[in-house]
């Protein structure tokens, strides 16, 4: 978990880092639960990785790869962009989007963070530093660059001619697709404490659906940029400022005229599309990005728990606990199976109907933290050092 305020922002990281309970005076040691051991039932098969610069070390970003066609994006945060054949890994280019500072000086780093995007020919990257970036597909070259209302923490979101970014500072922001030029902006309010990181927006019949740090859920019209509606669907609560927290980091994700949000210690909420009126939540929290398939509903906790529950109502299937603790990325649904990385590296498979593991995987040392993509058969993983890995079962 990521904190940020105007102050005290290392000292609260360390306080949560460490366990201790600064604001009750309380100890809460969190202890990350032991890798379970699992007989595979099929060994998942690496087909290649590729060095993307060198990562994001240890700073908290979610970038990860994007792919169109036979071509996987990715990027490191000092702002080395590539482009990989998505067979072989194959290097096609690099693009190097750090400031040049003179012949002598290391080139100050661009800061990319969030995924990336690939859409209509072009990459969209954002960045810490309120750019966002679009990229020719073919060749790496800048096709514009464009100066937004704060950091660029999500994925940018291309849709109906716009490039959707949500920033820092609670700002939804429309950019026009071809020139990167600010069409709207939208304030979604935030409270003075939130966690690192913010929700990317989900197009959805001409409006955008985004999840806000004020714990609310949100339609904007794309085309002009005004609210539709907006629904909370966490209240603060607790003795802390940190069990207060209620941010919407996650992607929302709409199925069936139904949107699905998840408030970090708040609510797993199924909202109406049209009116953005409640049908039905459950008490659990999370930051991580869920899936909605055949009817059911996949997701890590905060606690790291793997839930599924039943579309209808929200009532839980089943319950993976083993993986306390050992910091997951968000699931991924690839080839019948659930997949999920840790912070120290391995790559767990589980069976989708009754939550058992089925395979392990140590992919690599530096851990994962960015959410795993599935890209034309394969499962895209980018580690915290930089490597892309490419696997399939």
């Amino acid at each position: 978990m990521q904190l940020r305020k105007t102050f005290f922002v290392g000292l609260i990281s360390v306080a949560l880092l460490s366990g201790c309970s600064w604001f009750s005076g309380e100890e809460d040691v969190v202890t990350m639960s032991p890798l379970p051991k699992v007989d595979n039932q099929f060994q998942p098969t690496q087909v290649w990785s590729r060095s993307v610069g060198n990562g994001t070390g240890e700073f908290y970003s979610n970038l990860r790869p994007a792919w169109q066609d036979n071509r996987v994006f990715a990027a490191d945060r000092r702002g080395t962009v590539k482009a990989m054949d998505i067979d072989s890994g194959k290097e096609i280019w690099s693009v190097d989007l750090s400031e040049k500072t003179g012949f002598l000086s290391r080139n100050l780093p661009a800061l990319l963070s969030g995924g990336l995007a690939v859409a209509n020919g072009h990459v969209f990257v954002g960045s810490e530093k309120a750019q966002v970036y679009a990229l020719n597909a073919e060749d790496g070259t800048i096709a514009w660059q464009s100066k937004v209302a704060g950091e660029a923490l999500s994925t940018p979101v291309v849709s109906d001619g716009l490039v959707l970014v949500h920033t820092s500072n609670g700002m939804l922001q429309g950019l026009n697709e071809t020139d990167g030029a600010v069409k709207w902006t939208v304030n979604l309010d935030m409270p003075p404490l939130t966690l690192r990181g913010e929700s990317a927006p989900t197009p959805a019949f001409g409006a955008a659906i985004v999840g806000g740090d004020n714990g609310r859920v949100s339609a904007v019209m794309m085309t002009q940029g005004q609210l539709i509606w907006q629904q909370r669907i966490s209240q603060p609560s607790g003795a802390t400022e940190i069990a207060r927290l209620g941010d919407v980091n996650m992607t929302p994700v709409v199925v069936n005229n139904v949107v699905y949000a998840l408030a970090y210690n708040g609510n797993l909420a199924a909202l109406d599309l049209r009116s953005g009126q409640i049908i039905w939540r459950r008490e659990i929290g999370s930051v991580n990005d869920l899936i909605v398939d055949g009817g059911h509903i996949y997701l890590v906790d905060q606690d790291d728990r793997l839930i599924a529950l039943d579309t209808q109502g929200g009532v839980t299937l089943w319950r993976q606990s083993e993986l306390l603790h050992r910091n997951l990325t968000s699931p991924a649904l690839f080839d019948g199976y659930l997949v999920v990385g840790d912070s120290e590296g391995y790559m767990h498979w589980i069976n989708t109907d009754d939550g058992r593991f089925v395979a392990q995987v140590k992919v690599d040392s530096s851990g994962l933290q960015s959410n795993p993509v599935v890209a034309g058969g394969k499962l895209l993983l980018q580690a915290n050092g930089g490597e892309v890995y490419a696997f399939t079962r």
